[in-house]
């Protein structure tokens, strides 16, 4: 083109208000995650002309919610337009792990034409020795021992070109058989809904020319976090050592690089607005009269049904940074001076886009705690060590699964769940076997009578409990009576010996305080009256 033309078409340009597209990469700083979703905090460095300006923002999540987009530009930069839009320059959409699957079906693939090649390079070997078999049987002019090393030699070069062949087949059959894994691979992996990334048109207005920063957030529902706890007790004369973490996961199209986290307790899904109470009205019950299918009666009982909880894959994640427990609490700060609280985690993470669950630590509390061991051997022949915490609302404590370590071994899994929880917070430890308990019924004092147009039963029960450790120990032990609805059905002559009863539940409670070796006995007893000719429900 003519210069002179070029420079005609730039002024018409300017003159027309007409700009060019830039594509930017934003860069994620800051991952809010909610128990349910998450906020992204994402900045870019852009250079604005005068006049308006138009760029395509990459690097943007999927399935944003677009009510709670943010663009700020300050520096009296205009936004005029913001728009998510999805990447259609994508040709095919896999997870990472679905990528993965999908490129080893490809190696395998290709290593599968090779070994067909080899079986149809053997097979024309075999076809060219089988005609010069034939060939060799007509010609005449050979001599007998001519011929027959000839025949011997085609048939030894044919022999070994059956035997490749044959392996050649049998190793393409196992590659089938694995590809055919692989493909059933792929295919769960593709329904677990891989969210893939977007794009973000936005638009500028500038009064002049000028470098400036833009801050872009915006949340995601496919993502979130769940606590988990470590209760390490080295020794019931120390306090107990609570590890707080989090299992965070993210499916929103798009990897957190080295971010910030934030972990909050919120939950924007659940919505802003207090609820509105309704005229409760009373009205007589008329039932409907119909045929209810299977599948409505199965619909009917599902309504109330308890959500369902996924489990996954627990894997590291990070920098290649070793967590190092006793130190993670110079990197984390604890904000509950709102109504939700929020945990802020200066070391960066890396966070895959994979839905699956990635380990960050949080906090670690030195717990001051008395100790006791716990027993209903109605139930249960074991003894549980149980660590009891006062003041647990400073923990910032939520419920969640814990896992259990006591004098560096691990006894096993837990749950913590402080919505039923008052003035006391209780872990369970897990069980004992050095605290001995048995329940054992005295046969001697059990008896069935017949009083006039009564029976009267009567159950004696005996529970031994020793102290086997080299420590005093404090337990609590449980058991009951059973308490009656009925009032043909008379509980009387109750022996609890030194326990305590609660009326109302029939529970009976000792309180014990076993010195190194001690043993100690605690009887106790009941009798049901009941009409002659009647059974009694739940008596056995």
């Amino acid at each position: 083109m003519h210069k002179r033309s070029i420079i005609i078409a730039a002024l018409v340009a300017t003159a027309t208000g007409t700009y060019a597209q830039q594509q930017q990469k934003l860069n994620i700083e800051q991952a809010t995650v909610f128990l349910h979703g998450a906020q992204l905090t994402s900045t870019a460095k852009v250079r604005l002309q005068k006049g308006e300006n138009e760029f395509l923002f990459t690097n943007v999540a999927g399935d944003i919610n677009t009510q709670s987009l943010s663009v700020n530009a300050g520096n009296g930069v205009v936004v005029e337009s913001a728009v998510f839009q999805n990447n259609y320059l994508v040709s095919e959409v896999l997870s990472p792990r679905a990528r993965e699957i999908k490129d080893s079906i490809d190696i395998v693939s290709n290593a599968r034409s090779l070994v067909t090649d080899r079986i149809t390079t053997i097979t024309e070997q075999v076809a060219v020795l089988q005609a010069n078999r034939k060939v060799g049987g007509e010609n005449t002019g050979l001599s007998v021992a001519e011929l027959t090393k000839m025949l011997d030699l085609v048939n030894t070069r044919m022999e070994g070109y059956l035997n490749q062949k044959h392996k050649q087949e049998e190793q393409q059959k196992k590659m089938d058989e694995y590809i055919a894994r692989l493909r059933k691979q792929l295919d769960e992996e593709n329904k677990k809904g891989y969210q893939p990334g977007g794009q973000l048109l936005v638009k500028f207005y500038a009064k002049d020319a000028i470098a400036n920063d833009v801050t872009i957030t915006y949340t995601v529902p496919n993502a979130g976090w769940s606590p988990t706890y470590d209760i390490r007790v080295e020794d019931i004369s120390k306090p107990a050592n609570l590890f707080y973490k989090a299992n965070v996961y993210q499916n929103s199209g798009v990897k957190w690089d080295n971010v910030r986290l934030t972990l909050s307790t919120g939950d924007p899904n659940q919505g802003a607005d207090a609820p509105v109470i309704a005229p409760w009205y009373l009205s007589f019950y008329h039932p409907a009269v119909g045929y209810k299918s299977k599948e409505a009666l199965l619909n009917t009982y599902a309504v109330g049904a308890a959500p369902r909880t996924e489990t996954y894959e627990d894997k590291e994640a990070g920098k290649d940074m070793a967590w190092k427990p006793s130190t993670m609490n110079e990197y984390v700060a604890v904000d509950n001076s709102g109504i939700n609280t929020s945990f802020d985690i200066d070391l960066p993470y890396t966070i895959m886009n994979d839905g699956k669950q990635h380990i960050v630590a949080i906090k670690k509390y030195d717990v001051p705690a008395t100790y006791r061991y716990y027993a209903v051997p109605r139930l249960d022949k074991d003894a549980f060590l149980q660590a009891q915490v006062t003041n647990w609302e400073d923990l910032n404590i939520i419920p969640g699964q814990t896992n259990i370590y006591y004098e560096g071994t691990y006894v096993g899994q837990g749950y913590i769940d402080v919505r039923n929880t008052t003035d006391t917070l209780t872990f369970s430890l897990g069980r004992d076997k050095k605290i001995v308990v048995r329940r054992e019924q005295d046969k001697k004092l059990r008896s069935v009578k017949n009083i006039g147009s009564n029976v009267r039963e009567t159950f004696a029960y005996t529970i031994s409990v020793r102290n086997t450790r080299k420590d005093v120990v404090n337990i609590v032990i449980q058991d009951q009576l059973p308490v009656s609805n009925d009032k043909d059905i008379v509980i009387e002559d109750k022996e609890t010996g030194s326990a305590e009863l609660e009326e109302a539940t029939g529970i009976l409670k000792w309180t014990l305080s076993l010195k190194p070796n001690e043993s100690k006995s605690l009887p106790f007893g009941y009798t049901v009256k009941y009409p002659k000719g009647r059974q009694v429900s739940g008596l056995r």
